[in-house]
C-alpha cells in the first residue's frame, strides 16, 4: 500500500473514531439526561460531571482521550510522518467536534485535543495537561484551564515537534473558538466557577 494511501486510510479511520461521543454513549448506558440538550448542553466531561457525578464523567474523560490517543498511535507504527501524525491528530479532534454518528453535534474538543497531544509527545501533552490542572486550580474555572493550555500548546509544538506545529496550531484555535461563549462569559465576569449553580 502506498504511503499516501496508508495516510488516507489513517485520516478516515481518525475521524470515524472521534465520532463516537463517550459522553452521549455513557450518558445512555447510565440513564442519564442527553448532555446535548441539558446543563451545559455541550457533550464533554464537565457537563457529564454536573450531570451523572465522577464514574460517568471518568468514562467519558477517558473515552474522549482515547479517541484522540488511538488514531495517532496507529499512524506512527504505520511509520507516518510528523505532519501526517498531526493530521490524523486533527482529523479526531474533528470527529469530536462534528460526529458524523450524532447528527455533528460535537463538544469542544478538550479531552480529545489532550489525547492528541499526549500521542504525538507526551512531554507537550503533560505539559498543557499541567498547566490546564494549574489554572484550573488557581481559579475552579474549567474554560480557563483549557483555554490557557491550548494557547500554549502551539509553542510547545513548535519547541518539540515542529513538523506537528501546524496541526496542532488548526487544533488549538478550533478549540478555542469553541469556548469563543465561555470566553465572553469570562470577559463579563459570568462564567460559572466549578461546584457553582
Amino acid at each position: 500500500m502506498s504511503p499516501d494511501l496508508v495516510a488516507f486510510a489513517a485520516l478516515i479511520l481518525a475521524y470515524l473514531l472521534g465520532s463516537v461521543s463517550a459522553a452521549i454513549l455513557v450518558c445512555r448506558a447510565m440513564g442519564l439526561p442527553d448532555p446535548r440538550t441539558d446543563g451545559s448542553r455541550n457533550p464533554g466531561t464537565t457537563n457529564v460531571l454536573r450531570l451523572g457525578g465522577k464514574p460517568a464523567a471518568a468514562m467519558t474523560l477517558a473515552g474522549d482521550m482515547l479517541k484522540g490517543v488511538i488514531p495517532v498511535l496507529i499512524a506512527r507504527k504505520l511509520d507516518c510522518s510528523d505532519l501526517t501524525l498531526s493530521a490524523v491528530g486533527l482529523a479526531a479532534f474533528l470527529g469530536h467536534l462534528y460526529p458524523v454518528f450524532f447528527r455533528f453535534e460535537g463538544g469542544k474538543g478538550v479531552a480529545t485535543a489532550l489525547g492528541v497531544l499526549l500521542a504525538l509527545h507526551w512531554v507537550m501533552g503533560l505539559a498543557v495537561i499541567g498547566i490546564w490542572i494549574s489554572a484550573f486550580a488557581l481559579t475552579r474555572i474549567s474554560s480557563v484551564g483549557a483555554i490557557t493550555g491550548f494557547v500554549a500548546a502551539p509553542i510547545l509544538a513548535a519547541w518539540l515537534m515542529p513538523e506537528a506545529t501546524l496541526g496542532v496550531i488548526t487544533m488549538s484555535l478550533l478549540l478555542l473558538a469553541r469556548h469563543k461563549t465561555n470566553i465572553k462569559a469570562l470577559l463579563n465576569g459570568s462564567e460559572r466557577k466549578f461546584g457553582k449553580k
